[in-house]
């Protein structure tokens, strides 16, 4: 399911006031999922080489510092290597407590940092800011149902959800 950052489904904050109410909203859906609980937060960059820089200019490092690398997903179906690209998950393991990620959920609000994730150590719950908003995935109806029923004014008022 999607909810909104912003109310009236405004995507990027102007203010701190707004930073504050994005903020605050990913926490509290964070706090919902998670509390009490360790989790993964999985950040990502890419390259054209497998161990080359960033393909452009990310906080990652700086916001992320503990993480270690993952996994690295490489494309390279196009015989030019010049196209082929190098995906690369950094992970840490660490307790949530509402706050621990908050330098990184400014930085998706601001869409300087992309594909931010933090899901349960075993995958059933994950949780995607991105900007303007964020996705949850859960394991059953019931949870999602449970989270969604919670935070109804925060779902977009789309048919299809978006």
């Amino acid at each position: 399911m999607r909810f909104h950052s912003l109310p009236g489904s405004k995507r990027y904050p102007e203010s701190e006031d707004e930073y504050a109410i994005v903020v605050d909203r990913y926490n509290t859906i964070l706090d919902a999922l998670f509390a009490g609980t360790d989790v993964f937060v999985v950040t990502m960059d890419w390259s054209n080489t497998p161990t080359g820089p960033a393909g452009y200019p990310t906080p990652r490092q700086i916001l992320h510092p503990d993480s270690i690398r993952w996994w690295t997903e490489s494309e390279q179906d196009d015989p030019d290597p010049e196209f082929h690209t190098h995906t690369r998950l950094y992970a840490d393991q660490r307790r949530w407590n509402r706050g621990c990620v908050d330098g990184l959920l400014r930085a998706v609000a601001d869409e300087t940092l992309v594909e931010v994730f933090i899901a349960d150590t075993e995958l059933r719950c994950i949780h995607h800011p991105y900007d303007g908003g964020a996705d949850v995935i859960l394991a059953t109806l019931a949870e999602r149902d449970r989270v969604r029923d919670r935070h109804a004014g925060w779902l977009s008022s789309h048919p299809a959800g978006f």
